[in-house]
């Protein structure tokens, strides 16, 4: 058993269950047929969706486009107010943004083939959403995911992220803000970072600007935490040069991982500090695998049982290393 320090949660590591990288399933494919209707996020098609929010072109057409998302699950600028009706139970309005990021306009990529210009711009244009949600008195945390395949709750095949402003501060995150609060007099997630560097063997990227390891605490088979040396609370605070770094990084490591287990089903999230909160935190961004299922045990007792330790999905991913 493994405490993960950023979350204080125990998972369970399993070697004799291991399985060989081949014997994972690549993700769903049936959605891309789209049952004969058009893609909406594919160029040409613009009139499908809401109209952009901002726009990115290059070679004189759009490379990125940020939209609103038309069955948003946050909208409203209402202040965030609790309900309670009556003894145990209380409620409050979904205030906030939603937003679908298209981060290319190639129908049939994703993350991995992103060139590096490319890569660096996929976190810039994050630096400004986040920016301008941190102006709203009514978003508290701002939340960016990526859904890659069916099995990891993409609805739309076609490679896009999603931007969410929330009314409140999810408890992960505030788990995470309590670890550092904790590690007192040193940043938790840089002093992981050197000893991970020391010990090598859970280290798939490393330089001098951005670091991708998988975590000693996996809860996954081939979770990768992806992180800049430049501490930062808030992503939008990150250099430009730090960002271009994570950007190529996370490119590199979605790479790795295609490369080794096939194009699997993935979630992507970022945490950064929520935008009214100061004090140590250092922004990073998780890359979870869906390529096993959870049974009862891990949703009675959310203990996690990882069936590949961290130290072998380290060393296979850094095996095949990564194309673009």
């Amino acid at each position: 058993m493994r405490l993960n320090p950023l979350n204080g949660r125990w998972v369970t590591i399993v070697p004799d269950r291991a399985e060989r990288p081949s014997d994972f399933a690549e993700r769903d494919r049936s959605m891309e047929l789209q049952n004969g209707r058009t893609c909406p996020f594919c160029p040409g098609n613009e009139e499908e969706t809401p109209p952009a929010l901002e726009t990115f072109e290059a070679d004189g057409s759009w490379s990125m486009r940020v939209i609103p998302n038309k069955y948003p699950a946050f909208d409203g600028d209402d202040a965030f107010a609790v309900e309670n009706l009556g003894p145990v139970h209380v409620q409050a309005e979904a205030s906030g943004i939603h937003e679908v990021f298209v981060f290319s306009p190639d129908h049939d990529a994703g993350l991995h083939d992103l060139d590096d210009e490319h890569a660096a711009q996929f976190m810039h244009v994050l630096k400004r959403r986040l920016t301008e949600h941190a102006q709203e008195k009514f978003v508290r945390y701002t939340q960016v995911i990526v859904n890659h395949g069916r099995e990891a709750g993409a609805s739309v095949a076609h490679p896009h992220g999603q931007i969410l402003g929330l009314p409140f501060v999810p408890t992960e995150v505030l788990d995470e803000e309590r670890a550092f609060a904790r590690f007192a007099g040193n940043s938790l997630l840089d002093t992981m970072i050197e000893a991970e560097l020391l010990a090598e063997d859970r280290i798939v990227i490393s330089n001098d600007d951005a670091v991708v390891l998988c975590p000693f605490a996996s809860g996954l088979p081939y979770e990768m935490l992806v992180a800049p040396r430049e501490q930062q609370a808030h992503l939008q605070d990150a250099s430009d040069e730090s960002l271009t770094a994570v950007g190529i990084a996370l490119r590199d490591a979605v790479a790795h991982l295609n490369r080794a287990l096939g194009d699997v089903a993935f979630n992507l999230g970022v945490h950064t500090a929520p935008h009214q909160h100061s004090g140590d935190y250092h922004w990073h961004i998780h890359v979870w695998p869906q390529i096993t299922t959870q049974a009862g045990f891990e949703r009675g007792t959310g203990v996690l049982i990882n069936i590949v330790p961290p130290e072998q999905a380290a060393a296979t991913l850094r095996s095949v290393g990564a194309t673009t």
